[in-house]
């Protein structure tokens, strides 16, 4: 009894420890052969353990670059999607205007379109333009999907803010743009960040529009996809496992923020209150 009762207090728990496991199985497995020596170019088995892989990264010239371009190529788009969208869902939650029904379901169109379709409609747009494809027209691309996650993400973040803390604020005295700077955007940093780590993901490792969009560039997801014909080299491994841990790290650090701006606009208007009720 005791046991079956252990069970059914703790299933919910061991069920999503179990799914967790289970997307962790590949992030493992790629980490495990960041550390592999393969006995050849075409093996992708564990054959001896070794540091030469993160010792020398840049082992292959081409695959840097790549790694580099992408990076480039995910910074700019990040920042720009990031700028837009969250402009764009501020409009769309803190405001009425006519068509704001359609444009919310505008949002999810780049978001439901299957990618073969967006490259191919891009390629067809860049193409009857006249406009070279090459890195910029992969950045334009990468923006266009990007925003509207960006959009998403900051939008759910705005509805789950508590507008008493704004109001406080301004009962309080404070200007908009003292109650922006010091209530509004503490709190919706997280969002802002979380929308902003998504859209450089989402750009870093996208292939099919890249493909149809890129030219001659070669990006990393393009970089990998031929270099599989000839043997991925294992410092690809290397990349993705270290991508990874910065990901993991901006994440606890982002949830680490946003927790401590929760705390601190809590401790902001409860230490105000008494000041203004002996100011009145």
């Amino acid at each position: 009894m005791r046991l079956s009762r252990w069970l059914a207090d703790r299933w919910v728990m061991g069920a999503a420890l179990l799914v967790l496991g289970y997307l962790s199985l590949p992030i493992l497995v790629v980490a495990g052969l960041s550390f592999n020596r393969p006995a050849s170019k075409l093996s992708y088995d564990f054959n001896e353990f070794t540091l030469d892989n993160w010792k020398q990264p840049c082992a292959t010239a081409d695959m840097c670059d790549a790694v580099g371009r992408s990076m480039l190529i995910g910074l700019i788009a990040t920042l720009v999607a990031t700028v837009l969208g969250t402009l764009m869902a501020f409009a769309l939650v803190r405001h009425g205007f006519k068509g704001r029904a359609g444009i919310n379901g505008l949002i999810f169109l780049p978001m439901a379109t299957p990618e073969l379709v967006m490259g191919t409609s891009l390629l067809a747009l860049f193409v009857a333009a006249g406009v070279p494809q090459g890195f910029w027209t992969i950045v334009i691309a990468h923006v266009m999907f990007c925003v509207s996650f960006v959009v998403v993400t900051v939008k759910a973040r705005l509805a789950g803010m508590d507008r008493r803390l704004e109001e406080a604020a301004m009962d309080l005295y404070a200007s908009e743009w003292q109650t922006f700077r010091r209530i509004t955007l503490p709190l919706v940093l997280p969002g802002i960040l979380a929308a902003a780590l998504l859209s450089f993901s989402l750009s870093f490792d996208d292939f099919i529009i890249t493909n149809f969009n890129a030219g001659t560039t070669v990006t990393f997801p393009m970089y990998v996809w031929g270099a599989a014909q000839r043997g991925i080299p294992p410092q690809v491994n290397v990349i993705g496992t270290a991508m990874f841990a910065i990901a993991l790290l901006l994440v606890g650090a982002s949830s680490l923020q946003g927790r401590r701006a929760r705390r601190a606009a809590l401790a902001a208007t409860v230490a105000a209150r008494p000041t203004a009720k002996s100011g009145s």
